[in-house]
């Protein structure tokens, strides 16, 4: 994910790859995908400096480390019956 920032002091709506928009305020920040990087939409407002991205590098701030996972304590197959679930199942 790469950081988005809205230079302007108008609100921005932001069109983004399979028909998405993200509604910007004014200098305000938010999220974007490596597909949306690439979008057109959103190339076009980084050249005209509305828009400024950050964190574009973002293949390499994920450490590796691929494999199985640990499972967090509170799930999986196998727990010990002293949960209690609640609710309609």
């Amino acid at each position: 994910m790469a950081s988005i920032t809205n230079k302007t002091s108008a609100p921005l709506a932001i069109s983004l790859p399979g028909g998405k928009k993200l509604r910007l305020g004014p200098f305000k920040t938010g999220e974007i995908g490596a597909k949306a990087i690439d979008h057109p939409a959103v190339q076009k407002l980084v050249e005209a400096g509305e828009v400024e991205i950050d964190g574009a590098d973002h293949k390499q701030r994920h450490s590796g480390g691929g494999g199985k996972g640990t499972r967090n304590a509170s799930g999986g197959p196998g727990q010990s019956g002293n949960i209690r679930r609640s609710g309609d199942r």
